[in-house]
């Protein structure tokens, strides 16, 4: 069965989620994962739904629809079998979350991501905020990174790098 990857975005409000639900149920689609939020008074997400080959157009169609609502934009995904055996499925992989908070700056995610990146590390997910400072005044910004380490792997590196970039910027880094 086919898959598509959905990428929505609209005006924060009541019945999106429904709406868009609504749209796959009718063409026999099945809502496999997503991710949504509320970010800065908008509503944004991926979904993945697995939906039938000879519903695929007519429920593209179907979700350019829901425009003046939501913003739909379809992708072709890999299906389930063609997505298994990859890295994401290595048995032998081992998940690692990098926990970062300190004050906030400019560029922060690239300096994190550029190391991930320099050990070809992919990001499973990645999840970042900022708040207000309790004591300090100003704001902090957190991020909780997963990443999907292969066993052949440099962890030690890796983590040695990390620590290094946290004395750089001066925030604490923790990797579990």
């Amino acid at each position: 069965m086919p898959r598509l990857v959905l990428t929505v975005i609209g005006d924060d409000r009541a019945g999106l989620v429904s709406a868009l639900a609504d749209v796959v149920t009718a063409h026999d689609g099945n809502w496999e994962d997503s991710q949504l939020a509320e970010l800065a008074g908008k509503f944004a997400g991926i979904v993945v739904v697995g939906v039938p080959d000879a519903r695929v157009d007519a429920l593209t169609a179907a979700l350019r629809e829901l425009d003046g609502l939501l913003e739909v934009t379809t992708h072709p995904g890999a299906d389930v079998e063609a997505a298994a055996g990859g890295v994401a499925d290595d048995a032998s992989a081992q998940r690692l979350t990098v926990d970062l908070l300190g004050n906030d700056r400019p560029g922060i995610v690239r300096e994190v991501s550029s190391v991930l990146s320099r050990h070809e590390l992919s990001i499973e997910t990645m999840t970042t905020g900022t708040r207000e400072a309790p004591m300090a005044g100003g704001l902090l910004f957190e991020a909780h990174v997963v990443v999907r380490v292969p066993a052949d792997s440099d962890t030690a590196g890796l983590r040695a790098d990390l620590e290094r970039l946290a004395t750089e910027l001066l925030v604490d880094i923790a990797v579990a």
